[in-house]
């Protein structure tokens, strides 16, 4: 494989015009006047101009399961915004079918964080349930995405805490991983790459998500890894996608302190012939100034250029 001339960007909002990367929703999660309304059906609560929580869980007891409105996956309107972004971007950028949030997260959604949890270990029956609605949803959508001429599906799912997984290794191999590989063998099988976000410290499972087929990514929080060791163990493996950190380095460093994590990542995750894909986000509603955002930017535009 040819080596790239430089580290592509993905911006995930702002002027997409500047990206090498775009996602395209296929999902409809923010509908409404106030785009407040998920498809699934559940609302969002939001105290500021982020995504929010839903206001309740649809599924207050199992006996409510047999009420859930399983959104229709074969409405075609759901692929119009990838004709408009080709239409806008051109035919010349790595598009991504993104599911926007998927598998475990949206089952928190549907019936509650804790209970997702609880009912892991002591419903069984019903969380399997729950996950086949799910996960076969998806997997509808994503059959249908050969014909939209797009090169990667975007599955969004947060694993991790600061510190560790949410459930254990065990338990997301047991129950997870299966459900993973069945969606991503789907993906490969129709010539498409696999696109897999995760926010928090996820490191026991990144090599199972390469096992099963992640083709790309998307760590959103660098700075809870030791980059060195991300490069040494998983480089040339899987393609990388990290801003610099929100919580950290983006919000409160300085110019230098930006350009010294990028510089990290490329030196160490983009020496692969590649592999390391950058990824900014204005994100003023957490504190991200508009100065910052602009260097974020610019350090990968400037240190992201690879020697021949």
């Amino acid at each position: 494989m040819q080596k790239p001339d430089y580290v592509p960007i993905l911006y995930f909002n702002g002027d997409k015009s500047k990206a090498d990367v775009i996602l395209v929703d296929v999902v409809k999660h923010f509908t409404g006047d106030n785009n407040d309304i998920s498809e699934w059906g559940f609302a969002w609560e939001r105290s500021d101009d982020t995504m929010g929580q839903p206001k309740k869980p649809l599924l207050k007891s199992w006996s409510d399961f047999k009420n859930l409105h399983i959104p229709d996956a074969f409405d075609s309107t759901r692929f119009i915004e990838i004709d408009r972004a080709r239409e806008q971007y051109g035919n010349d950028r790595f598009y991504i079918a993104s599911l926007v949030l998927s598998g475990f997260t949206i089952m928190t959604f549907l019936r509650g964080f804790e209970e997702t949890l609880v009912d892991l270990y002591v419903e069984k029956e019903n969380i399997n349930k729950l996950a086949e609605a799910v996960f076969s949803f998806e997997e509808n959508i994503i059959r249908q995405l050969p014909d939209y001429d797009v090169d990667a599906v975007a599955f969004f799912d947060d694993w991790g805490t600061q510190t560790n997984l949410i459930v254990s290794p065990e338990m997301w191999r047991i129950v997870f991983k299966p459900l993973y590989k069945k969606q991503f063998d789907l993906v490969h099988s129709l010539g498409l790459k696999v696109y897999f976000h995760c926010c928090g410290y996820i490191y026991d499972i990144i090599p199972d998500l390469i096992e099963i087929g992640v083709d790309i990514l998307n760590l959103s929080q660098p700075n809870l890894f030791d980059i060195k060791k991300l490069g040494i163990e998983f480089g040339g493996k899987v393609c990388f996608v990290c801003p610099v950190s929100y919580q950290t380095t983006s919000l409160s460093g300085s110019k230098d302190d930006i350009y010294r994590d990028v510089k990290m990542l490329v030196d160490n995750l983009g020496c692969y012939d590649g592999g390391l894909i950058g990824y900014v986000e204005e994100y003023g509603s957490i504190g991200l100034s508009d100065e910052n955002f602009n260097n974020c930017v610019n350090a990968f535009l400037e240190l992201g250029r690879y020697e021949r």
